[in-house]
């Protein structure tokens, strides 16, 4: 079996379930050592105990990636723990209120999703770059989504989030090329995740329905399919590519 990330450290946020989960096993298949982190404890140290299950290195590290104090101290105690940092994913997110239209939304909704899906990912990326400049590089893969290429009725700030993300992903690609960071994005499609059925209704509702048929492959997607876009983005064998968003999307963005 191929380990591309053999002998590095890998760093990845909201790992507790669905997409997260899945890439920091990924990860950990591949060879590297895994710190995962996210806000919710139990489900963070069950990742952890399937990577170590499966012969891995793993530690979690609560963390809300919204405050800044809490991000400092995930990337310090990454690098206190391993030595180094050389790949991240920045999956934490929500989908904030769902089904409410622009002049319904409300500005504690506005908070919540930028604070998590844009905040997050600035604050993320500043503290990773900082440590990866220290050993001469690494690869940020960023969590963004279907809705950060289109817009989707309902959603509008979850949207313009996910469009926020890209942005970043852009600007820091372009800023930390020469110092041998690559920043990449993936933009996955409706993915079976637990967000997802809070999303439509889960399973069986007219809604999930709808949206498994919006994807040309005329399904959903599996945590385990974004996984390997993201391990592949974070490994050498993706090492010409950065500032990009790979639409694992099933053929929606096509149409």
């Amino acid at each position: 079996m191929q380990r591309q990330m053999e002998n590095k450290v890998a760093l990845v946020t909201g790992g507790g379930s669905g997409i997260g989960r899945a890439a920091a096993l990924a990860l950990a298949r591949a060879g590297a050592n895994l710190v995962v982190s996210g806000r919710r404890e139990k489900e963070g140290f069950e990742t952890v105990a399937l990577i170590q299950k499966d012969g891995g290195q793993a530690t979690f590290i609560k963390t809300n990636v919204g405050k800044e104090p809490e991000v400092e101290t995930l990337v310090r105690q990454t690098l206190a723990t391993y030595g180094r940092l050389d790949a991240a994913f920045n999956n934490a997110g929500i989908e904030g209120d769902v089904g409410k239209q622009t002049h319904e939304q409300s500005l504690a909704n506005y908070h919540a999703v930028m604070d998590t899906n844009v905040l997050g990912v600035l604050l993320s990326m500043k503290h990773e770059i900082g440590a990866m400049l220290k050993n001469g590089g690494g690869a940020i893969v960023n969590n963004a989504s279907v809705g950060g290429l289109i817009g989707f009725p309902g959603v509008s700030v979850y949207v313009a989030s996910k469009h926020a993300v890209l942005g970043l992903t852009k600007s820091a690609a372009l800023e930390y090329t020469k110092q041998g960071i690559r920043v990449n994005a993936v933009s996955p499609g409706g993915i079976e995740t637990p967000m997802l059925n809070r999303f439509t209704g889960g399973p069986g509702t007219d809604f999930f329905n709808r949206l498994a048929r919006m994807h040309p492959v005329g399904r959903l997607g599996r945590p385990e399919e974004i996984a390997e876009a993201v391990l592949w983005l974070c490994s050498d064998q993706a090492s010409f590519v950065t500032g990009q968003s790979l639409a694992a999307d099933g053929g929606w963005t096509a149409q």
